[in-house]
């Protein structure tokens, strides 16, 4: 007789009940696949080592505070960590500037360049435009809708006052407003812009 295999939210479950065990077993069971991503991605055993340590005192401390949302994509969850860590690595590594909210000059879509790239330039490069496209999801529609149209759909103000049967002055106010919306998201959430 085979014996049946405890799922991951059952485990989460019994260690949030106080069985230590259950978080061994957690990790036991996908600790390979984890580890063997991070030493993919990174090629150096004792730095995979120690982002595969943070992302597993993440997700214990993430499940410890009652915030993971069990929707039965346990490992998933837990490779966007390892994922997110190695990228946060990255742009660390690189010791590059944090960008100045104080600049009104600033334009967001001024760090986002077109070269090749390493892999890692790429997963960053990546994870910046799904910051940038996380970011404009809070922005009111108007702005998330002038800011759509002038930076992804190369559309003029002219055209994009046009589209939106709104004065040329109106598209440009609500594309400034939405710029230091941005800024001021950015600022809130720390999120990095730069390779």
């Amino acid at each position: 007789m085979k014996a049946c295999k405890i799922s991951d939210s059952v485990l989460i479950v019994n260690y949030l009940d106080g069985n230590q065990n259950s978080l061994e077993q957690l990790i036991h069971r996908h600790k390979n696949r984890v580890f063997a991503y991070i030493l993919m991605v990174v090629k150096d055993k004792q730095l995979a080592d120690d982002i595969f340590q943070d992302t597993f005192i993440k997700v214990i401390n993430t499940i410890q505070a009652g915030s993971y949302k069990e929707e039965g994509k346990f490992i998933q969850w837990v490779m966007r960590i390892a994922h997110n860590l190695i990228i946060d690595y990255f742009r660390k590594s690189k010791r590059l500037p944090v960008i100045d909210n104080d600049n009104s000059e600033y334009d967001i879509f001024d760090t986002i360049q077109f070269t090749d790239l390493s892999v890692e330039d790429k997963m960053i490069l990546d994870q910046i435009h799904r910051d940038v496209r996380g970011l404009i999801e809070h922005l009111p529609k108007e702005q998330k809708d002038v800011l759509y149209m002038r930076h992804y759909s190369d559309m003029s103000f002219k055209d994009i006052a046009e589209h939106t049967d709104v004065s040329i002055n109106t598209a440009l106010g609500r594309m400034r407003y939405a710029l230091i919306n941005l800024r001021k998201l950015i600022e809130e959430k720390e999120v990095i812009l730069t390779r």
